[in-house]
């Protein structure tokens, strides 16, 4: 150790990285999620929330409520505000409150008023408040007016803090704050209208977590059909939590293949600085020392390096909760709460120690068993081959302990495992990649070309880089294609087929005593477009076979049906393009039970079948239905499709209101700002959907997410380069004595040049091919198996990846081939 690190820095560099990435992506993690803890009385808004869908809570309910504490009431809805002339409009969600708000937490306006300055009624018109960016798409100033439904609304101050934004979800459009007074003289709130009554309650001051559960229980036995959705402040911004969850899940696994990535740096930095100690080691066992003297000493030595490494990567993980608390502060709804997190940090210690460990034993292992004599003969540490079979056996078993770590420490083990399974698998092909490409390159055909014939002897010699370079650099490359295909096929999926197929419109809330005019209205407006309208409701499913859902198991895939309310309607006739995939459809005139068609997928994940019974709470009232049959469903094309249709007679009397689509593909911009502004006009209560605006909010999202994982996914390609210029560099002695021979003999240097880049270049494109084919097969299963979505495979993505691949590995290697031509021939002839 006194001799230095020199040799070891890029040993270094990708143990600290691995380790900085996974300790770094975990500890900031646990620091949002303890923020959304600690702060979740006021994400949440109160202690306790109760929801309850299309109906306000009754006398009883609302007494009850009234008797554990204060009560803030509120209620969220989507709908259309439009300038006062009706020029112009804009879908918003609507959200009154009442002179309680917030119980929790900073309500901030600008200018700062009082609830009645800032909602209350003046001049014929309530108040209203609303984010910079309603007032920039409608061109408003404070003062302002707009109308929403029937009443106008004085835009009084700017919203700049929300506090329990974050649980009421995400919304496709800008905020509209208002009164309850105000939102009922709106006369928005119609029967069936798809309005959220919410109920936030603030209990007694140290109030404890028992309590909530036992206020939680309590709600259940006194109001069993009540059919509110309980949310407390343990839980305040579940969709949050679980989003920083999968996704620190994600990068955890990035890190976790960079930190494998680095694991060929390791082996190759271990096996060149073996290869250099071999008189040392050839010394040693002339002296008497065992294999397993050597063994031990060089061991010690590579694990206090390791620890060096590991040290530094742990101080950078340290750091990352403070500086993403100050990056992101803009961006989250809750502070990072800065501060170390051990199980973190030992976490991604423990995986530095483990990938130190599994790559280095095999080159270790060789130095063992090695003689002097050949050592003195000057034959490399890699002359025999593998070593003995216990060690390769500890390397194998401290993998598989890795591969275990990582899966069982995972919040969604299936897809770890998934994950774990495809590195391996790629970590394998890629090694059998290199020697595929070493085979090919030993048969090749004798070429006349000098520079050509090098390249290819090159590739296949003893000590060729060719496994080293295809390794590294393919696990990077491959990540990395896998997630632009994925995102490229999005975004061509968003963009370009969806609007194809998907409608024009979505109108919502249209009462029963409208839907006739209006569907007047759009033959008279869209005479080529096609209207199709269904009753709607909002249920909650809760109890499948008699079971209580909160008493099931929620599988992953299907687990979403059963979280929330869902919308639901009822047919007497099977709908157009259903395909039923199991059972049959009632008769037109169907009077007995209740019966309902499941779609057949989501039934399949819930492992529902034929004649199993599912109760939803519609209305306050739950309803039990027998399942009759199953359809298929396809979601992608954003048509009205429901998990659940039910026979007429189940919902027979109950209030509901109608949701329609429009689909016109011959309409051009202006022909929907003219629909839109008159359906507007004339049915002020009605919302409007403009599809392609909520596809261009999801497209934007998924360009944000896309751009935030390929720069974490980036951190495998940097230990890849890192791995690759440690693989070149260790060639370079070799390289050397090649050079000076060479010369010696006749080559010019332009000669050697156009050998070493011809090298590069055949290994570089043989891993981009391989790199596409790995990527494009996984980037398939996600997008066509998983989301059930149409794959295409992207020629930019193809273009990027193999020129990303020969940049960096001609780059690279031409780099350090300059330096081994500048050598002088006397210095290195005296030593061979």
């Amino acid at each position: 150790m006194r001799g230095g690190l020199s040799g070891f820095f890029i040993f270094l560099a990708c143990i600290a990285l691995g380790v900085a990435a996974i300790g770094g992506v975990n500890s900031v993690a646990r620091a949002i999620s303890t923020g959304v803890a600690t702060e979740g009385q006021a994400l949440l808004g109160g202690d306790i929330r109760f929801e309850l869908n299309q109906r306000r809570a009754g006398v009883a309910e609302r007494a009850w409520l009234e008797s554990l504490g204060q009560v803030a009431e509120s209620a969220n809805m989507r709908s259309m505000a439009r300038l006062a002339d009706g020029s112009d409009q804009a879908l918003v969600e609507v959200k009154a409150v009442d002179g309680h708000y917030p119980l929790y937490g900073r309500f901030v306006t600008e200018p700062a008023l009082s609830h009645e300055a800032l909602f209350g009624l003046v001049d014929g018109a309530h108040g209203a408040v609303a984010p910079p960016i309603l007032f920039e798409r409608l061109g408003l100033a404070v003062g302002d007016r707009v109308m929403l439904g029937n009443q106008a609304f004085a835009l009084r101050a700017v919203l700049v803090n929300e506090p329990d934004a974050v649980s009421d979800g995400f919304g496709f459009a800008p905020r509209l704050m208002v009164s309850l007074d105000g939102l009922a003289a709106s006369g928005l709130v119609q029967p069936g209208s798809m309005v959220e009554h919410t109920y936030k309650l603030r209990l007694a001051e140290g109030t404890g977590n028992a309590a909530l559960e036992a206020v939680r229980a309590a709600a259940g036995e006194r109001f069993p059909e009540a059919g509110w959705s309980i949310r407390t402040r343990l839980n305040a911004a579940p969709a949050l939590s679980s989003n920083i969850e999968r996704f620190s899940q994600f990068l955890t696994l990035v890190g976790l293949t960079a930190l494998v990535v680095g694991g060929v740096g390791v082996a190759n930095a271990v096996r060149a600085y073996l290869d250099g100690k071999r008189a040392v080691i050839a010394t040693f066992k002339s002296l008497g020392a065992s294999g397993g003297f050597v063994f031990a000493v060089y061991l010690a030595q590579i694990m206090v390096i390791a620890l060096i490494g590991i040290a530094a990567g742990l101080v950078l993980a340290a750091l990352m909760p403070f500086v993403a608390g100050a990056m992101l502060s803009s961006l989250l709804p809750v502070p990072a709460a800065g501060g170390l997190y051990p199980s973190a940090l030992g976490l991604a210690a423990l995986f530095g120690l483990l990938v130190t460990l599994a790559f280095a034993l095999l080159p270790l292992g060789r130095a063992r068993d090695v003689p002097a004599t050949a050592l003195f003969r000057e034959m490399g540490i890699d002359a025999k081959g593998w070593p003995r079979p216990f060690y390769v056996a500890l390397a194998a078993a401290i993998a598989a302990l890795l591969a275990a770590l990582a899966i069982l420490y995972a919040e969604e083990r299936d897809v770890a495992a998934i994950f774990v399974g495809a590195a391996v698998f790629a970590f394998l092909v890629l090694r059998a990649v290199g020697w595929g490409v070493q085979a090919l390159a030993r048969r090749a055909p004798r070429v006349r070309s000098t520079a050509l014939r090098l390249a290819v002897g090159n590739i296949h010699r003893p000590g060729a880089l060719t496994p080293s370079v295809v390794l590294a650099l393919g696990l990077g490359l491959t990540l990395l294609a896998t997630l632009a295909l994925i995102d490229g096929n999005l975004r061509r999926q968003i963009a370009g087929n969806l609007p194809e197929v998907a409608p024009n419109f979505f109108f919502v809330d249209i009462q029963a005593h409208e839907v006739e005019d209006f569907a007047a209205l759009i033959a008279a407006e869209a005479p080529g477009g096609t209207l199709q309208r269904v009753p709607m409701l909002r249920g909650r499913i809760v109890a499948l076979n008699g079971v209580d859902v909160r008493e099931i198991e929620m599988p992953p895939e299907g687990g979403w049906v059963l979280r929330g309310d869902r919308g639901i309607t009822y047919s007497a006739t099977r709908p157009d393009g259903a395909t039923l995939t199991a059972g049959t459809w009632w008769p037109q005139d169907y009077e007995g039970e209740p019966l309902v068609s499941f779609t057949a997928e989501e039934g399949r994940e819930l492992g529902l079948q034929l004649g199993d019974t599912l109760t939803v709470n519609v209305l306050g009232r739950n309803v039990t239905a027998r399942i009759a049959s199953f359809r298929q469903v396809e979601w992608e094309t954003l048509s009205m499709n429901f998990v659940m249709v039910f026979s007429p007679n189940t919902f027979a009397g109950a209030p509901h209101a109608w949701l329609a689509t429009l689909t016109d593909a011959s309409a051009t911009g202006e022909d929907e700002a003219r629909i839109l502004n008159a359906v507007t006009r004339a049915f002020p209560t009605v919302t409007t959907v403009r599809v392609k605006d909520a596809l261009d909010v999801v497209n934007r999202l998924v360009g944000q997410l896309a751009t935030a994982i390929r720069a974490a996914a980036a951190v495998a390609l940097v230990s890849s380069v890192l791995v690759l210029s440690g693989a070149l560099a260790a060639g370079n002695r070799a390289r050397v004595h090649d050079a000076v021979v060479l010369k010696t003999l006749g080559a010019t240097r332009r000669t050697l040049i156009a050998a070493f880049a011809l090298e590069y270049l055949m290994i570089g494109l043989a891993t981009a091919l391989f790199a596409l084919a790995a990527g494009g097969a996984a980037a398939w299963y996600v997008v066509a198996r998983i989301m059930t979505l149409p794959f295409a495979f992207l020629p930019q993505v193809a273009f990027a990846t193999i020129a990303a691949a020969l940049v960096l590995t001609v780059g690279f290697g031409l780099v350090g081939t300059w330096r081994v031509l500048g050598h002088k021939a006397a210095p290195v002839l005296r030593n061979l």
